[in-house]
């Protein structure tokens, strides 16, 4: 077996998306300004000393809001993965490894459930529990996702159920239970933790688009795709708020994207 190493990627994405996250815990206690008090003498500021990101349209400083958007943009994408890859990977591991008529049932409802774009299907979760709130948008975006982990879990573990290894546990006495959890879900990982941060780097996105279309995080809460929406209107006065805002998205995606990426390269060189 070849000796795992760091390669460049996954250094990359983890040094861009660690100081992303330093920044987002930074944000959870301190701000330069209050990302809500208003100053009218100072709104539409560019970019300065005083104010790294500028003002936006009510002299609010827009590096403060981005510090606080961004930690709830990056809390529902962690819950949301949360709940889809938990759930996804509890319906993935029973129907890779029984098979038959269990298989058959919970995959053809995976399948219509697949058969909906994602954001219609969010937007119906969310007709029905209600607009504007940051839990109701992670409910909605994690029934969303339980799909697709569903499907990347079966796939792992019926191609590992008839392994040799798994064949001497079940003669040696392990039930299905201890088999799933200590023999398979361990085996599974390398292919699960890749779908983990290219399902967040969805979520982000979902998250971001929601809230840009007015369905997602409204106020109070603010998140960096309802700041997009509020940028739109005032992006001639003030450029900067887009920009600001779009590249902290960029970077977050970015970074985790790289993580998985490097990943996915490990796993190639164990192979």
């Amino acid at each position: 077996m070849k000796k795992k190493r760091l390669n460049g990627y996954l250094l990359a994405g983890i040094i861009i998306t660690g100081v992303l996250v330093f920044m987002i815990i930074l944000g959870a206690f301190w701000t330069p300004y209050s990302p809500t008090a208003m100053d009218g003498a100072a709104k539409f500021q560019a970019p300065s000393w005083a104010h790294i990101f500028g003002t936006d349209n009510f002299g609010r400083d827009i590096f403060s809001r981005i510090l606080k958007g961004s930690g709830t943009t990056f809390t529902i994408a962690l819950m949301t993965i949360v709940i889809g890859a938990v759930l996804g990977t509890l319906v993935g591991a029973v129907t890779g490894y029984f098979g038959g008529i269990v298989d058959d049932v919970l995959m053809r409802l995976n399948d219509a459930l697949t058969a909906f774009p994602s954001i219609l299907l969010a937007l119906l979760v969310i007709s029905i529990v209600g607009p504007g709130q940051k839990y109701n948008v992670v409910l909605a975006l994690g029934l969303v996702f339980i799909p697709s982990f569903a499907r990347v879990t079966r796939t792992a573990f019926a191609s590992l159920r008839d392994v040799n290894y798994i064949t001497s546990a079940r003669l040696m006495g392990a039930g299905s239970g201890r088999i799933l959890a200590v023999h398979l879900l361990p085996n599974t990982m390398r292919t699960l933790l890749p779908a983990l941060t290219i399902g967040f780097n969805n979520a982000v996105l979902a998250e971001a688009s929601m809230s840009f279309l007015g369905i997602g995080v409204t106020p109070p809460d603010a998140s960096l795709g309802y700041m997009l929406s509020e940028a739109q209107a005032m992006f001639t006065a003030a450029p900067w708020y887009a920009l600001g805002t779009g590249l902290v998205i960029a970077l977050l995606v970015f970074g985790v994207g790289l993580i998985g990426e490097g990943l996915q390269i490990l796993n190639r060189e164990v192979d």
